[in-house]
């Protein structure tokens, strides 16, 4: 930090005399060491507060950032330690959703394949992230459409609309271990924190099918259905896998569900219960997404036809309130301290940011185009934003709540996911 001071110190001359005086070189020191007598403390000043602006990181440590640009078939890489892009790596073709590995330094990418075509052949490949390179592509079925791992990375569940089915891939063998026929084109797809509940939502059905898992068996049954939620489609479930919430985006309300399980005293479960139906619930008009806070205990619901968002209390389901957010909101993120909620809206150029424990809108932050899907660096100190229409990423600084800079990636990008890791 000191050497850029440095430059402060008066320059000499390029010829010096052959004798100085004592007076003049006394005056030259003292002229120095006033000046880093000045200046020392400001550089103190700076790096006190250099892990507070931008984090310190041990050496093996990486982080990046990955965008799915649907339109040039890639993933674009940003690397969060030296805030840059590092390279865009090829994928299949259209790439619509990724999700990062929760044990494992390794990202999944969803590649719905000709979007023209509805049986399309889909496939997942899977990156190596301390390579930065695609090591494997499984086959995912006809135009799949979202899906999700389960929390030991062995499995991914996904969404083929194509096949109308639910396709278990083996991520440690790479390959399909089931289909499983769903009967209606599937949506959005969750698997329950212990791993025990897959959850299926089907817009087209306006139905929830929540499906048995057995993964040491490799047994996959469906144990409930529910119908009565138009547009079923953004799900979301309890940190304790007992409940889960549905977004009916064809209506105004969202369903709680009561989700099934064994006694167990190492969990603290003294009963077995089934899937039940416990609540529908009045929200706005059209929920598009869900946004649950990462201890549980509420639940945020963007209702895009009524610019609002719905607080939910997801222990009593009761409905706490609606409150005014924004043009059309779409896509909800909590804080990992449970203190602010950002919501985006592609019909806008802002995130807004709502204060949950004031119960109400904070502000906005301005950002790029169209910004919908967004997502945390590990530490929180930024949130990143995609914004759709201006094709490009936002990094928000988070303690300040204002943009930081802007990542130019490639073409239509759609999803977006964090990892980190150390290098053995």
């Amino acid at each position: 930090m000191l050497t850029p001071l440095m430059r402060l110190r008066p320059s000499l001359p390029a010829t010096l005399p052959a004798v100085r005086t004592a007076h003049a070189a006394d005056r030259s020191a003292f002229v120095v060491r006033a000046v880093l007598a000045l200046m020392l403390p400001l550089a103190l000043v700076l790096v006190g507060c250099r892990h507070h602006d931008f984090p310190t990181y041990p050496a093996n440590y990486r982080e990046y950032l990955y965008v799915a640009n649907s339109g040039s078939n890639t993933v674009s890489a940003i690397d969060v330690v030296h805030l840059r892009l590092d390279r865009e790596v090829s994928v299949g073709i259209h790439p619509l959703a990724i999700l990062a590995a929760h044990q494992h330094p390794e990202v999944y990418v969803l590649n719905s394949g000709d979007t023209a075509n509805r049986y399309a052949a889909g496939s997942l490949s899977i990156l190596n992230a301390i390579h930065q390179q695609v090591t494997a592509t499984l086959p995912a079925g006809r135009a799949p459409h979202a899906f999700a791992l389960d929390p030991q990375d062995r499995f991914a569940y996904v969404a083929s609309s194509g096949n109308s089915s639910l396709l278990v891939l083996d991520l440690l063998h790479h390959r399909i271990a089931a289909e499983l026929p769903l009967h209606t084109v599937p949506d959005q797809v969750a698997v329950a924190p212990d791993g025990r509940s897959v959850l299926v939502s089907s817009a087209a059905a306006g139905s929830l099918l929540v499906f048995d898992a057995d993964p040491v068996a490799m047994r996959w049954t469906i144990r409930a259905r529910f119908g009565g939620c138009p547009g079923a489609d953004s799900l979301a479930i309890l940190p304790d896998s007992s409940k889960a919430f549905v977004a009916c985006s064809g209506g105004h309300q969202i369903m709680a569900i009561q989700l099934a399980w064994q006694a167990d005293p190492n969990l603290g479960r003294t009963d077995t219960r089934k899937d039940a139906l416990e609540a529908l619930l009045n929200v706005g008009q059209s929920p598009a997404w869900l946004a649950l806070k990462p201890d549980g205990g509420e639940l945020f619901v963007s209702n895009t036809g009524s610019n609002s968002i719905s607080e939910v209390v997801t222990s009593s389901d009761d409905v706490g309130g609606s409150y005014l957010i924004g043009s059309a909101p779409g896509f909800g993120i909590v804080s990992a301290d449970n203190a602010l909620l950002y919501e985006s809206s592609l019909q806008s150029q802002q995130i807004a940011v709502y204060g949950i424990d004031d119960g109400r809108r904070l502000g906005a932050i301005h950002v790029g185009d169209g910004p919908d899907r967004m997502a945390f660096s590990a530490d929180g100190h930024l949130l990143f934003a995609i914004d759709r229409r201006s094709g490009d990423v936002a990094a928000v600084r988070t303690d300040t709540r204002s943009l930081f800079t802007l990542f130019s990636v490639g073409r239509d990008p759609i999803a977006i996911a964090d990892k980190s890791f150390l290098i053995p």
